[in-house]
């Protein structure tokens, strides 16, 4: 009985905690399944539907609680009576196979990898509970034979071929279906399986039309991001299974009731907060249930700090086309003359012991943001710093106190986060009116810095590269009136995932409105250069430039970068957006310059330039876009629209525009530092000697 306790609490927090959004009941709604569960288990006749029969008990007690309107949003349309599933041990692990089940995708997921092959399904039920934190690679290599080496190449062949059977799946239930797709399937006989994936496959990679699909794919790792998997609890199973062996082995399940009871009403009474996560200890395991939303104020619109920065980019050389691999020096962010004076100081030189006084200063970010409060500052002196744990932000300001993390005055603070582990993004923000100013990140494993439900808050002047994922993420509900201004974003890659979800700035999976990104260059990395996949509020980019992303210079093969300059939407049915872009700029980026990705909202795009892209400079095929006083020229194709574009008075829309009217098509200034306010550096690149009235105007 303590062994299936054990066993069963992670995947009822898993079930619970999804279903209600972090609501503080979690805890009472698990504790009573488990002990339904404890009750109830001499009445379980089949032994193989114990899991699914205590999802069943969970999904009843949110129910019974009131709450089936939230559960039946969070759970989506159940298939049948959930006591009826069957045991998901034989395709993936227990949690997961019912997170599977939480939206279309996942669900999705489980079935396309029916077409994977039983070695294939076993490697990937191995990964699965790797990303849970269930395994370590060293126990999924020793399950599989193989060094940790060989281990990370079978896994990343069988992500691969998983991305393949989605891709595959979306294909054949697309309407319309792609015409040789069909014509291919209609010669398999028989229920579907692996030659399907092995036949069918061959065309998907190289049909553009199926491989439409394939770009609006969620990471299977992001699957299960956010989810509140946890480890076995060890200790439980060790003790309460040590006390039913002295009392002896035949003990009947009702004699454990009361310990048992005792003990699962210990486990939730030692549930404590920790940094925003609420955390159980116990003997040799950790549980990670959810995170409550952070603090928000209301107030007034977002202000911009008077802070003024300072010239120190260095020029780099530029790439020189979408199938470029040069790798010009990196131009960071202009540097922002930062605070004079701040409430606390860090110093790669400091100890955490100190006060965090500008003569005794803290040593890391994470110790100066556990005590900052509203109204307050942390300076981080020039320097470069080795972080080995990420950073928790929590504590929100006030529209009237903001928090501001800056550089102080015109030092320069480096950090190298190569050292945080590779599951963390080295920043996590929960908290609000925040200003981060002058920071340059690079070599983080995952995300430079994520922010996670951030209202009101100020990214500027900063300089994220080289990381494994993302430079700058802002994710979540509540993502509202944030402003990313005069920031560098470049570099970033994802050799893990083969460079397919690395972008320079993202605004992605989440709701809000009023967030801004205006005056950033977002260039060189993996992927694309801006996302807003699966975000359902209207974003506003201004003056912001976009260049030779999805490049392969990191020799990542296989290598999947998309390489799109401004991805204005994506995911498996993406929300109407009505996203606004002015004066902005792609060039060079191995994919798409500008393109709605599936959303179908009314996007305004004025006065922005797509050049040399390789594929479509402007595409907007299912929108009902507004285009006006644009330039397309050099791309693969300049335009690409569907009938509900309203596009007018653009470059295409008139005769006699090519590169021979631009004034120059040599982007090496466009490198070049930033001007002493921050902004753009200066260049006629991409501007014309026709019509100043059309295109992005390229200045500051």
């Amino acid at each position: 009985m303590a062994a299936l306790v054990a066993e069963a609490m992670p995947l009822v927090y898993n079930v619970v905690g999804k279903a209600l959004h972090g609501s503080p009941d979690v805890d009472d709604v698990v504790q009573e399944t488990m002990l339904r569960v404890v009750r109830g288990i001499v009445g379980l006749k089949d032994p193989d539907r114990f899991r699914a029969w205590v999802i069943s008990i969970a999904y009843r007690q949110m129910q019974d609680r009131g709450r089936s309107i939230r559960v039946a949003t969070a759970l989506g349309p159940l298939v049948g009576d959930v006591s009826e599933w069957p045991d998901p041990a034989g395709d993936f692990v227990d949690s997961t196979m019912f997170r599977l089940h939480l939206s279309g995708e996942r669900r999705e997921t489980y079935e396309a990898s029916r077409w994977l092959t039983a070695e294939e399904q076993r490697v990937l039920r191995l990964w699965w509970q790797e990303s849970a934190g269930l395994l370590t690679r060293a126990d999924l290599a020793t399950r599989l034979g193989l060094t940790p080496a060989h281990a990370a190449v079978r896994v990343q062949r069988v992500k691969a071929q998983l991305a393949l059977a989605r891709t595959l799946l979306r294909a054949w239930h697309a309407i319309p279906r792609c015409a040789e797709l069909a014509v291919a399937g209609g010669k398999l006989s028989g229920p579907s399986d692996p030659r399907w994936l092995k036949r069918l496959g061959r065309h998907v990679r190289r049909c553009e039309v199926c491989l439409a699909h394939e770009r609006e794919l969620i990471p299977a790792e992001h699957l299960i991001a956010g989810a509140n998997l946890a480890p076995v609890l060890a200790g439980l199973a060790g003790s309460a299974g040590a006390a039913a062996t002295a009392g002896g082995a035949a003990a009947p399940a009702w004699s454990l009731w009361d310990p048992l009871q005792r003990a699962v009403r210990y486990l939730m009474a030692k549930f404590l907060p920790v940094g925003g996560i609420v955390a159980i200890g116990t003997a040799g395991a950790v549980v990670y249930a959810v995170a409550y939303p952070p603090y928000q104020e209301s107030g007034p619109g977002l202000a911009i700090p008077s802070v003024q920065a300072s010239n120190r980019a260095s020029p780099a050389a530029p790439t020189t086309g979408p199938g470029s691999t040069s790798a010009p020096t990196p131009a960071p962010a202009g540097g922002v003359n930062g605070v004079t004076t701040a409430s606390y100081y860090v110093a790669p030189n400091g100890s955490d012991t100190n006060p965090g006084s500008v003569d005794l200063p803290f040593a890391t970010l994470d110790r100066a943001a556990s005590v900052v409060r509203p109204g307050q500052s942390i300076a981080l002196r020039g320097g470069v710093y080795r972080p080995t744990r990420p950073v928790e932000i929590t504590t929100s300001g006030t529209a009237d106190r903001r928090i501001v993390l800056s550089n102080y005055r015109t030092e320069i603070p480096v950090i190298d986060a190569s050292g945080i582990p590779a599951d963390a993004a080295y920043v996590t923000q929960r908290a609000s009116y925040w200003t981060v100013q002058g920071l340059e990140i690079q070599g983080a494993p995952g995300n430079a810095y994520v922010c996670r439900s951030c209202a009101h808050s100020v990214f500027r002047g900063l300089s994220f590269h080289d990381n494994g994922q993302t430079g700058l993420l802002l994710r979540d509900a509540d993502t509202t009136g944030n402003l990313v201004v005069d920031s560098d974003f470049f570099r970033n890659h994802d050799n893990a995932t083969n460079g397919e979800y690395a972008d320079g700035l993202g605004i992605e999976y989440g709701s809000g409105t009023g967030n801004v990104v205006r005056g950033c260059r977002l260039y060189e990395n993996a992927d694309d250069g801006l996302g807003l996949h699966e975000f359902t509020g209207a974003v506003t980019i201004d003056r912001t430039w976009s260049f030779g992303n999805g490049v392969n210079r990191w020799e990542i093969a296989p290598f999947d970068g998309d390489g799109y300059g401004f991805k204005l939407g994506g995911g498996t049915q993406p929300a109407p957006v009505d996203h606004v872009v002015t004066g902005s700029a792609a060039w060079d980026n191995a994919g798409y310059g500008f393109t709605e990705s599936g959303n179908t909202g009314t996007l305004t795009v004025r006065r922005n330039t797509a050049f040399r892209n390789g594929k479509t400079g402007f595409a907007f095929a299912r929108s009902t876009s507004l285009l006006r006083q644009n330039l397309a020229v050099g791309n693969g194709r300049d335009t690409q629209f569907g009938a509900g574009v309203d596009a007018a008075d653009n470059s295409w829309d008139q005769a006699g525009w090519s590169d021979a009217v631009l004034l120059t098509t040599d982007p090496a200034s466009t490198l070049a530092p930033r001007t002493p306010g921050g902004g753009l550096p200066p260049t006629t690149f991409l501007t014309n000697n026709r019509d100043d009235g059309i295109g992005a105007s390229m200045g500051p």
